[in-house]
């Protein structure tokens, strides 16, 4: 009988209710590896004073999207698409594990562990390798592993900018959402998570992997496209310009009509549902801009056997 394999999807988690966002906030401020709150010793007590200071705004950004997050039942409806999907390829179980937010990599190996599965594929759903993201939901599947009862085989996929299933299921949302357009005269505006720059600097292939989607997308589309970064806070120098300036430099320019591409997201969350296709939306119609988003990835059927090409490549690729 062949060798059962655990799949976990690693995704970043969300508040999925108004008390939830706090904690949220102070899980997240508590990993060092995307923010140094002064000592480490330090590091607990003033996330958990950002929190709370952070929580009451962010609450109603929530708000506007039905109250917290969608992220993790996406994820999970993807988990389970996945599993369908792999059904004919062997026995795979796919779970999945939220960095910030329940369930954790803890329970998700626990969860393959009562399965007598020992062998897992780790696949952080950013296709686009950061420590702030895919490194350290990586790192704290390691952690929970070395102090598990249980003894794992962990193999991971890093970053993967380039899936040609990806890339083309990016492509076909881009083409329907220009189409959605009364005129031809349309701007593309990739969006991506914003990073600090010292990130880059210090090696993070993040940007250079954004720039290879692009790449790929605009060969894929025969359309090219501007890249902007959204969700910066705080007082260090981060990637530029901000997705905020990019529209107030688009309007100068006299463009009318803007199709936002989440490029860095391949599910729906506060990032994509308040940030682009309430804020950035209203900012654009101000300046006389009629700005749309296209379709997050989600479970598109294209993305989820972009999910199961990785998977199955990954495998054979590892000799497993």
């Amino acid at each position: 009988m062949a060798e059962k394999t655990g799949v976990i999807l690693l995704n970043m988690g969300g508040p999925e209710k108004p008390e939830d966002v706090a904690p949220f906030l102070y899980n997240l401020f508590s990993d060092r590896d995307i923010i140094r709150l002064g000592p480490r010793i330090l590091q607990k007590p003033i996330a958990w004073y950002i929190a709370r200071k952070r929580a009451p705004k962010s609450q109603k950004a929530y708000a506007k999207i039905g109250g917290g997050s969608p992220l993790i039942r996406i994820t999970n409806e993807q988990a389970e698409s996945l599993q369908r999907a792999l059904a004919d390829s062997g026995e795979y179980t796919v779970v999945t594990a939220m960095r910030y937010w329940q369930p954790t990599a803890t329970q998700a190996l626990r969860n393959l562990a009562e399965q007598h599965i020992s062998r897992v594929i780790a696949l952080p759903l950013y296709p686009h390798y950061s420590r702030a993201t895919s490194g350290s939901s990586l790192a704290d599947l390691k952690r929970s592993a070395a102090i598990s009862a249980e003894t794992f085989d962990i193999s991971e996929i890093h970053g993967w900018p380039d899936n040609p299933l990806y890339i083309r299921c990016l492509a076909e949302n881009i083409k329907k959402g220009l189409d959605a357009f009364f005129s031809n005269d349309v701007e593309v505006l990739y969006s991506a998570h914003s990073l600090p720059t010292s990130f880059i600097d210090e090696g993070d292939p993040y940007l250079e992997q954004l720039k290879i989607t692009i790449a790929k997308i605009e060969e894929a589309t025969g359309i090219t496209g501007r890249l902007c970064f959204q969700s910066r806070s705080g007082p260090v120098e981060w990637l530029s310009p901000s997705t905020p300036e990019m529209i107030e430099q688009l309007a100068k320019e006299g463009c009318k009509n803007i199709l936002m591409v989440p490029i860095s997201f391949v599910s729906d969350h506060i990032e994509t549902l308040y940030e682009i296709n309430m804020l950035y939306r209203d900012m654009a119609q101000e300046q006389g801009i009629d700005c749309r988003p296209s379709e997050s990835l989600n479970t598109h059927p294209l993305f989820i056997e972009s999910l199961k090409q990785l998977v199955l490549s990954h495998r054979f690729s590892a000799g497993r």
